[in-house]
């Protein structure tokens, strides 16, 4: 089974300062039919405009990632944390029993980011930070896992039981990834356009997936996905 949750659907506000997209019901904005898929439960899609942010703030009981598109953003916390995330970085806070922190966009050009938040394995965990760069030629033509639950082959770790991958592909090329019997998935096209098994999506689409074996994504135009597998 293949779902696709156009971009055009999307939950939509535009503040001025940001132009922000919900893949799920998110803040002001409630569809009773998009909750979340599996342990995914936020995909926001976030413009953010230069000298502004995300002030201080606070989450709990939360696995948050932060996926840069463009531009950078400036990260800090009540754990201490100060840091910079820009393209090709990834950044996972478990916010756990709590912390507050902020996202500011504290440069000269926009801020275009995809803020993700899972449910975690189980409630009250100690917060946590980590972030982590992975280059583009280990994501060119296949499916890199980014984020894991042992933190495999250099990926963040994430408290839940669920695979993060990221690809890059370029006109015409495909990556293939094997699904196993009783998982789910869900892919996010951050840019581009192409099929996924023969499907058409395009930047700012969803793809649920369930009963299929191989998904197999290929570009018509240069793509960056990523691909979520879940239990």
């Amino acid at each position: 089974m293949i779902y696709v949750r156009n971009a055009e659907e999307r939950g939509h506000a535009n503040h001025g300062w940001l132009d922000t997209h919900h893949t799920f019901s998110f803040a002001d904005y409630y569809d009773a039919d998009f909750m979340g898929f599996r342990t995914l439960r936020v995909i926001n899609e976030d413009t953010v405009a230069p000298q502004r942010g995300f002030g201080m703030h606070p989450h709990r009981d939360m696995e948050i990632i932060t996926y840069v598109l463009g531009g950078k953003v400036e990260h800090r916390d009540s754990m201490g944390t100060q840091a910079v995330i820009q393209p090709g970085e990834v950044q996972r806070m478990s916010a756990g029993t709590g912390v507050v922190h902020s996202e500011m966009n504290n440069f000269s050009e926009p801020l275009h980011m995809l803020q993700i938040w899972i449910l975690p394995k189980e409630k009250g965990l100690k917060p946590g930070y980590e972030q982590k760069a992975f280059d583009a030629k280990e994501r060119q033509g296949r499916f890199r896992v980014v984020a894991s639950p042992d933190g495999r082959e250099g990926s963040l770790t994430v408290h839940q039981d669920l695979l993060l991958h990221g690809t890059l592909l370029g006109k015409g090329e495909s990556a293939e990834y094997a699904l196993s019997p009783g998982r789910h998935a869900w892919v996010q096209v951050a840019r581009g356009s192409g099929t996924l098994n023969g499907v058409k999506v395009k930047a700012g689409d969803g793809v649920a997936v369930s009963s299929e074996d191989k998904l197999v994504l290929t570009a018509e135009t240069p793509v960056e996905a990523l691909l979520f597998d879940m239990a």
